[in-house]
């Protein structure tokens, strides 16, 4: 695999990287905790009167995460996209605590939402996180190792392969386990979990699809701005 050393890279350029890597970042954890608050709305799509998708809202912003990890892992590298990882997970937990001590706290008398309002829009909020970081925790590992697996065994070549190989795979653990947990705590029944499955795993399959042409431009953007050469060029800022 061609790489491009740190010492081939000015002191502006790695500042340009280091910022890139914070907005893709945030990108990915304002994705992820959101989809983690708003997933008690559950909505229909029937595009073009095809299919009748039943999806949570939460599952809208959620594919982000594997987009950004998937342009992080080839332009950054394995270690910056396990980085997004972990940081995603002290994020779920803090928002956790947020809601948690919001919660608690008592409303006004002229408070647009009462207490008993609050509760009943994040009841759940507690075993969605959980559940969520559980999956989240797998799939999002599962989607980086599978994406450099394949990164390897084509050489750096064909990202549509790799990017919508990893997500496929990490998907549906995801998609699996969530639906597992929140129906084994009573959130969800379970004779909807077929159904909820099928739906979710299609629809994050298709967007998968939908997503390569971004992964495609984001990651041909950054390498054409940072003047990475070779199939599966890297930046390596970890370096000394």
């Amino acid at each position: 695999m061609n790489e491009q050393p740190l010492n081939k890279l000015s002191l502006k350029q790695r500042s340009q990287a280091e910022m890139l890597y914070l907005i893709l970042g945030a990108l990915f954890i304002t994705a992820l905790v959101t989809s983690n608050l708003i997933f008690q709305k559950f909505f229909f799509w029937n595009p073009l009167g095809l299919f009748r998708f039943e999806l949570s809202v939460g599952i809208i912003a959620y594919p982000v995460t594997f987009l950004v990890t998937d342009i992080v892992s080839e332009v950054y590298g394995k270690r910056r996209a396990n980085f997004l990882v972990i940081a995603g997970i002290f994020a779920s937990a803090f928002a956790l605590l947020i809601v948690i001590v919001s919660t608690l706290a008592p409303a006004t008398e002229w408070s647009p939402l009462s207490d008993a309002e609050f509760k009943k829009a994040f009841a759940f909020t507690f075993l969605a996180v959980g559940a969520s970081l559980a999956a989240y925790l797998t799939a999002q590992f599962i989607d980086v190792h599978v994406f450099h697996f394949w990164k390897a065994v084509t050489n750096g070549k064909h990202l549509w392969i790799r990017n919508n190989l990893s997500t496929f795979t990490s998907q549906f653990v995801d998609t699996v386990t969530v639906l597992t947990l929140l129906c084994s705590f009573g959130v969800i029944d379970w004779e909807l979990f077929p159904k909820l499955l099928g739906n979710g795993y299609l629809f994050k399959a298709i967007v998968a699809l939908l997503d390569t042409p971004f992964a495609y431009l984001g990651v041909y953007g950054l390498r054409r701005f940072f003047g990475l050469k070779g199939h599966g060029a890297e930046l390596n800022l970890d370096e000394q």
